[in-house]
């Protein structure tokens, strides 16, 4: 999968990433259809807030669920989400 990761200040570089998977029985995983930039990507972006090099970012997303655990049963297998920034930055 592509992912915008953190080189450093003003700094950022798409690269290919291992897809996640299901690790535990409440994971979900979400395939990314659409995101946004948050102040906060911008606060690191500019060197304001720190960020070691290599960290993936960008947590303001919608997309669709590909897989669920065993315990998940509010979302299923081809639902469409939106993850609001209050859940990345809490």
């Amino acid at each position: 999968m592509k992912a915008v990761m953190y080189e450093g200040v003003r700094s950022m570089k798409v690269s290919e990433q291992q897809r996640p998977a299901v690790a535990g029985p409440k994971d979900a995983v979400l395939r990314v259809t659409t995101t946004a930039i948050c102040g906060s990507d911008l606060h690191m972006y500019e060197g304001r807030t720190a960020l070691d090099a290599g960290h993936m970012v960008g947590h303001e997303i919608m997309g669709v669920i590909e897989e669920v655990g065993e315990a998940v049963t509010s979302i299923r297998k081809g639902d469409r989400v939106v993850l609001p920034f209050n859940i990345a930055c809490g």
